[in-house]
Protein backbone atom coordinates (compact mmCIF):
# COMPACT_ATOMS: atom_id res chain seq x y z
CA UNK A 1 0.00 0.00 0.00
CA UNK A 2 3.19 2.47 0.42
CA UNK A 3 1.85 3.95 3.85
CA UNK A 4 4.99 5.28 4.62
CA UNK A 5 5.83 2.58 6.80
CA UNK A 6 9.34 2.09 5.53
CA UNK A 7 12.29 1.46 7.97
CA UNK A 8 10.35 1.94 10.84
CA UNK A 9 10.73 -0.13 14.00
CA UNK A 10 7.61 -1.83 14.65
CA UNK A 11 6.89 -4.76 17.54
CA UNK A 12 4.30 -7.74 16.87
CA UNK A 13 3.35 -10.07 19.70
CA UNK A 14 1.61 -13.18 19.33
CA UNK A 15 3.17 -13.09 15.65
CA UNK A 16 4.33 -16.82 15.12
CA UNK A 17 0.64 -17.80 13.70
CA UNK A 18 -2.55 -16.53 13.25
CA UNK A 19 -3.88 -12.97 12.36
CA UNK A 20 -0.43 -11.79 13.96
CA UNK A 21 1.84 -13.55 11.69
CA UNK A 22 -0.41 -11.96 8.67
CA UNK A 23 0.71 -8.66 10.46
CA UNK A 24 4.32 -9.30 10.60
CA UNK A 25 4.04 -10.26 6.71
CA UNK A 26 2.46 -7.15 5.70
CA UNK A 27 4.54 -4.71 7.64
CA UNK A 28 7.59 -6.20 6.16
CA UNK A 29 6.17 -5.97 2.62
CA UNK A 30 6.10 -2.21 3.87
CA UNK A 31 9.67 -1.79 4.78
CA UNK A 32 8.71 -1.89 8.62
CA UNK A 33 11.57 -3.49 10.53
CA UNK A 34 9.76 -5.57 12.52
CA UNK A 35 10.44 -7.78 15.48
CA UNK A 36 8.15 -10.62 16.57
CA UNK A 37 7.08 -11.51 20.22
CA UNK A 38 6.02 -15.03 20.94
CA UNK A 39 5.94 -18.27 22.67
CA UNK A 40 5.54 -20.43 19.71
CA UNK A 41 8.36 -23.36 20.05
CA UNK A 42 9.36 -22.20 16.60
CA UNK A 43 9.53 -18.90 15.33
CA UNK A 44 9.70 -18.43 11.68
CA UNK A 45 11.32 -15.10 10.85
CA UNK A 46 9.72 -13.85 7.98
CA UNK A 47 12.15 -11.32 7.43
CA UNK A 48 12.22 -9.88 11.12
CA UNK A 49 14.01 -10.42 14.35
CA UNK A 50 11.94 -12.98 16.38
CA UNK A 51 12.24 -13.03 20.28
CA UNK A 52 10.97 -15.64 22.46
CA UNK A 53 8.77 -13.69 25.13
CA UNK A 54 6.21 -14.63 27.81
CA UNK A 55 3.78 -11.01 27.30
CA UNK A 56 2.14 -12.40 30.78
CA UNK A 57 5.78 -11.57 32.51
CA UNK A 58 6.49 -8.28 32.60
CA UNK A 59 9.95 -8.42 33.50
CA UNK A 60 9.94 -10.94 30.18
CA UNK A 61 8.53 -8.03 27.85
CA UNK A 62 10.89 -5.49 29.84
CA UNK A 63 13.73 -7.61 28.10
CA UNK A 64 12.15 -7.94 24.72
CA UNK A 65 11.93 -3.99 24.59
CA UNK A 66 15.84 -3.86 25.52
CA UNK A 67 16.55 -6.44 22.84
CA UNK A 68 14.49 -5.38 20.32
CA UNK A 69 15.82 -1.66 20.34
CA UNK A 70 19.26 -3.09 20.53
CA UNK A 71 19.04 -4.68 17.37
CA UNK A 72 16.45 -2.50 15.24
CA UNK A 73 16.19 0.61 17.28
CA UNK A 74 13.62 2.79 18.92
CA UNK A 75 10.51 1.25 18.79
CA UNK A 76 7.13 3.00 16.99
CA UNK A 77 4.96 0.99 16.51
CA UNK A 78 3.10 -1.69 18.52
CA UNK A 79 0.68 -4.62 17.10
CA UNK A 80 -0.38 -6.45 20.13
CA UNK A 81 -1.97 -9.57 19.04
CA UNK A 82 -0.99 -12.34 21.55
CA UNK A 83 -3.81 -14.29 22.69
CA UNK A 84 -5.19 -17.24 24.16
CA UNK A 85 -8.11 -19.13 24.70
CA UNK A 86 -9.49 -21.40 27.53
CA UNK A 87 -10.22 -24.59 25.42
CA UNK A 88 -13.70 -24.54 26.61
CA UNK A 89 -17.76 -23.67 25.66
CA UNK A 90 -19.27 -22.00 28.18
CA UNK A 91 -22.72 -22.58 27.46
CA UNK A 92 -23.77 -21.79 30.22
CA UNK A 93 -20.47 -19.94 31.68
CA UNK A 94 -20.58 -22.39 34.70
CA UNK A 95 -19.09 -24.95 32.24
CA UNK A 96 -15.55 -23.00 32.63
CA UNK A 97 -14.35 -22.90 36.13
CA UNK A 98 -13.13 -20.05 38.10
CA UNK A 99 -9.46 -21.45 38.02
CA UNK A 100 -9.35 -22.22 34.30
CA UNK A 101 -9.89 -18.12 33.77
CA UNK A 102 -6.95 -17.39 35.11
CA UNK A 103 -4.67 -17.63 32.54
CA UNK A 104 -6.61 -16.65 29.69
CA UNK A 105 -6.90 -13.05 31.85
CA UNK A 106 -2.78 -13.12 32.48
CA UNK A 107 -1.84 -13.40 28.97
CA UNK A 108 -4.71 -12.02 27.37
CA UNK A 109 -4.92 -8.90 29.76
CA UNK A 110 -1.96 -8.44 31.49
CA UNK A 111 -0.26 -8.94 28.74
CA UNK A 112 -1.35 -5.78 27.46
CA UNK A 113 -0.63 -4.09 30.53
CA UNK A 114 2.51 -5.29 30.39
CA UNK A 115 3.15 -4.28 26.71
CA UNK A 116 1.71 -1.09 27.32
CA UNK A 117 3.97 0.07 30.22
CA UNK A 118 7.09 -1.29 29.00
CA UNK A 119 6.83 0.28 25.75
CA UNK A 120 4.98 3.66 25.74
CA UNK A 121 7.46 5.25 28.01
CA UNK A 122 9.89 5.94 25.02
CA UNK A 123 7.01 7.00 22.81
CA UNK A 124 6.28 9.67 25.14
CA UNK A 125 9.58 10.47 25.52
CA UNK A 126 10.13 10.71 21.76
CA UNK A 127 6.59 12.17 21.07
CA UNK A 128 6.29 9.62 18.46
CA UNK A 129 4.45 6.29 18.37
CA UNK A 130 1.16 4.06 17.38
CA UNK A 131 -0.19 0.83 18.65
CA UNK A 132 -2.74 -1.50 17.61
CA UNK A 133 -4.63 -4.32 20.06
CA UNK A 134 -6.10 -6.99 18.42
CA UNK A 135 -9.34 -7.28 19.93
CA UNK A 136 -12.52 -9.56 18.81
CA UNK A 137 -16.05 -8.92 18.35
CA UNK A 138 -16.53 -11.71 21.20
CA UNK A 139 -15.70 -8.59 22.95
CA UNK A 140 -18.33 -6.51 21.87
CA UNK A 141 -21.25 -9.06 21.81
CA UNK A 142 -21.08 -11.15 25.02
CA UNK A 143 -20.07 -14.13 22.90
CA UNK A 144 -20.50 -17.88 25.18
CA UNK A 145 -18.09 -19.42 23.36
CA UNK A 146 -15.35 -18.80 25.62
CA UNK A 147 -16.09 -16.50 28.21
CA UNK A 148 -13.12 -15.75 29.36
CA UNK A 149 -12.02 -15.21 26.15
CA UNK A 150 -14.92 -12.64 25.23
CA UNK A 151 -14.36 -11.00 28.71
CA UNK A 152 -10.67 -10.04 27.79
CA UNK A 153 -11.62 -9.21 24.56
CA UNK A 154 -13.92 -6.46 25.83
CA UNK A 155 -10.84 -5.29 28.45
CA UNK A 156 -8.53 -4.89 25.19
CA UNK A 157 -11.22 -2.71 23.96
CA UNK A 158 -11.90 -0.30 26.74
CA UNK A 159 -8.05 -0.17 27.75
CA UNK A 160 -7.30 0.70 24.41
CA UNK A 161 -9.21 4.35 25.30
CA UNK A 162 -8.68 4.54 28.43
CA UNK A 163 -4.90 4.33 27.01
CA UNK A 164 -5.65 6.84 24.14
CA UNK A 165 -6.66 9.37 26.24
CA UNK A 166 -3.65 9.21 28.16
CA UNK A 167 -1.54 9.06 25.11
CA UNK A 168 -3.32 11.56 23.01
CA UNK A 169 -1.47 14.77 24.67
CA UNK A 170 1.87 13.37 23.86
CA UNK A 171 1.37 12.59 20.05
CA UNK A 172 0.97 8.40 20.59
CA UNK A 173 -2.39 7.00 19.09
CA UNK A 174 -3.66 3.71 20.34
CA UNK A 175 -6.38 1.71 18.13
CA UNK A 176 -8.49 -1.30 18.18
CA UNK A 177 -8.78 -3.71 15.21
CA UNK A 178 -11.59 -6.51 15.49
CA UNK A 179 -11.42 -9.50 13.59
CA UNK A 180 -14.56 -11.75 13.10
CA UNK A 181 -14.26 -14.80 11.43
CA UNK A 182 -10.62 -15.56 10.53
CA UNK A 183 -9.62 -19.14 9.81
CA UNK A 184 -6.80 -19.46 12.50
CA UNK A 185 -5.60 -22.09 14.76
CA UNK A 186 -6.99 -20.25 17.75
CA UNK A 187 -10.28 -20.06 16.09
CA UNK A 188 -10.23 -23.61 14.81
CA UNK A 189 -9.27 -24.67 18.89
CA UNK A 190 -12.38 -22.13 19.85
CA UNK A 191 -15.17 -23.46 17.68
CA UNK A 192 -13.76 -27.32 18.06
CA UNK A 193 -14.22 -27.48 21.60
CA UNK A 194 -18.00 -26.07 20.00
CA UNK A 195 -18.26 -29.10 17.72
CA UNK A 196 -17.29 -31.12 19.65
CA UNK A 197 -20.47 -31.18 21.75
CA UNK A 198 -22.95 -31.24 19.00
CA UNK A 199 -25.21 -34.30 18.98
CA UNK A 200 -23.84 -37.08 17.12
CA UNK A 201 -26.77 -37.49 15.54
CA UNK A 202 -26.53 -33.78 14.50
CA UNK A 203 -23.02 -33.61 13.74
CA UNK A 204 -21.47 -32.71 10.41
CA UNK A 205 -18.12 -32.35 9.33
CA UNK A 206 -16.62 -29.40 10.88
CA UNK A 207 -15.71 -27.93 7.56
CA UNK A 208 -19.74 -28.22 6.34
CA UNK A 209 -20.55 -27.02 10.09
CA UNK A 210 -18.06 -23.97 10.44
CA UNK A 211 -18.86 -22.91 7.01
CA UNK A 212 -22.53 -22.97 7.50
CA UNK A 213 -22.55 -20.90 10.61
CA UNK A 214 -20.26 -18.03 8.70
CA UNK A 215 -22.74 -18.06 5.70
CA UNK A 216 -25.47 -17.51 8.21
CA UNK A 217 -23.52 -14.68 10.58
CA UNK A 218 -21.69 -13.12 8.23
CA UNK A 219 -23.85 -10.70 5.81
CA UNK A 220 -20.96 -11.11 3.29
CA UNK A 221 -20.99 -14.41 3.74
CA UNK A 222 -17.39 -15.71 3.78
CA UNK A 223 -14.62 -15.87 6.31
CA UNK A 224 -12.18 -12.95 6.58
CA UNK A 225 -8.26 -13.74 5.78
CA UNK A 226 -5.71 -12.64 7.99
CA UNK A 227 -4.53 -10.37 5.03
CA UNK A 228 -8.11 -8.40 5.33
CA UNK A 229 -7.11 -7.52 9.31
CA UNK A 230 -3.12 -7.02 8.52
CA UNK A 231 -4.26 -4.54 5.98
CA UNK A 232 -6.70 -2.61 8.60
CA UNK A 233 -3.76 -2.61 11.12
CA UNK A 234 -1.02 -1.14 8.62
CA UNK A 235 -2.82 1.37 7.77
CA UNK A 236 -3.94 2.56 11.65
CA UNK A 237 -0.33 2.25 12.49
CA UNK A 238 1.14 4.73 9.74
CA UNK A 239 0.37 8.10 9.46
CA UNK A 240 -2.45 8.13 6.97
CA UNK A 241 -4.32 7.80 10.05
CA UNK A 242 -2.87 10.41 11.68
CA UNK A 243 -6.13 11.75 13.34
CA UNK A 244 -7.15 8.08 14.50
CA UNK A 245 -7.36 7.14 18.17
CA UNK A 246 -9.47 5.73 20.58
CA UNK A 247 -11.17 3.89 17.74
CA UNK A 248 -12.31 0.36 17.64
CA UNK A 249 -12.72 -0.66 13.72
CA UNK A 250 -14.39 -4.29 12.80
CA UNK A 251 -12.91 -6.24 9.92
CA UNK A 252 -15.59 -8.70 10.28
CA UNK A 253 -17.93 -8.80 7.03
CA UNK A 254 -20.38 -7.11 8.26
CA UNK A 255 -21.25 -8.91 11.17
CA UNK A 256 -21.21 -6.63 14.11
CA UNK A 257 -23.32 -3.49 13.17
CA UNK A 258 -24.42 -0.73 15.51
CA UNK A 259 -28.01 0.75 14.05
Amino acid sequence: MNLGLAGRVAVVTGGASGIGQACVRGLVAEGCRVAVWDMAEELSSEGALSLRVDVSDLTSVEAAVRATEAELGPVELVLHAAAIGSGKVGFPFSNVSPAEWRRVLDVNVMGMVHVAHALTPGMVARKLGSLVFLGSIAGQVGSQTDPPYSASKAANINFAQCLAKDMAPHGVRVNVVNPGMVETPLMRRIWQAWWDQQKPEDRRTYEEWSGAKVKAMVPLGRWQRGEDVADMVAFLLSDRACQVTGQTINVDGGQVMHW
